[in-house]
C-alpha cells in the first residue's frame, strides 16, 4: 500500500501543524479548513476506512480527538465543535473537528484561505489549551 498523505506527515515527510500527538495519534490543522482551527485527527497506523479500525484504536481515536476538540472550542470562537468523518478524500481514516457558528461551517464546499501566520497564531491558541 502507498503511503497516504498523512503517513507522510507521521513520518515527517511532508510538515504539517501538529497540535497534538502520542504514540498512536495524531491531530493537526487541515490545511484546506472550511472555518479557522478546522482539524484532523489521526491514527498513526494508515487504516484506509474508519470502521476498520480494531475497537481499541476507534475509541482511542475518539478519545483522543475529545481532548483535541476541547482544546479547539476553549482556543476558537464558536457556538461547539463539530464533527465530521468523510472518508473520501485522503484514504487513512481521520476524524475533522470543525469550529461551528452556523451550518454552513460544515460545507466542506467552502474551504477558506489563511496565510502561514494565520495557521501558526490559531495553531499555538489551542495547543495552549491542551
Amino acid at each position: 500500500m502507498e503511503a497516504s498523505i498523512f503517513t507522510k506527515i507521521v513520518n515527517g515527510e511532508i510538515p504539517a501543524y501538529k497540535i497534538a500527538e502520542d504514540d498512536r495519534y495524531l491531530a493537526f490543522l487541515d490545511v484546506f479548513p472550511t472555518t479557522k482551527g478546522h482539524t484532523l485527527v489521526i491514527p498513526k497506523q494508515q487504516i484506509d476506512y474508519i470502521f476498520d479500525l480494531d475497537d481499541e484504536l476507534y475509541l482511542g481515536l475518539m478519545s483522543f480527538a475529545k481532548r483535541v476538540a476541547a482544546a479547539v472550542e476553549k482556543a476558537v470562537p464558536c457556538k461547539r465543535v463539530g464533527v465530521a468523518v468523510v472518508g473520501l478524500e485522503v484514504p487513512h481514516a481521520h476524524v475533522h473537528l470543525i469550529p461551528l457558528n452556523g451550518m454552513q461551517d460544515m460545507d466542506f464546499a467552502n474551504k477558506q484561505k489563511y496565510t502561514k501566520e494565520e495557521f501558526e497564531e490559531v495553531l499555538e491558541k489551542i495547543k495552549a489549551q491542551l
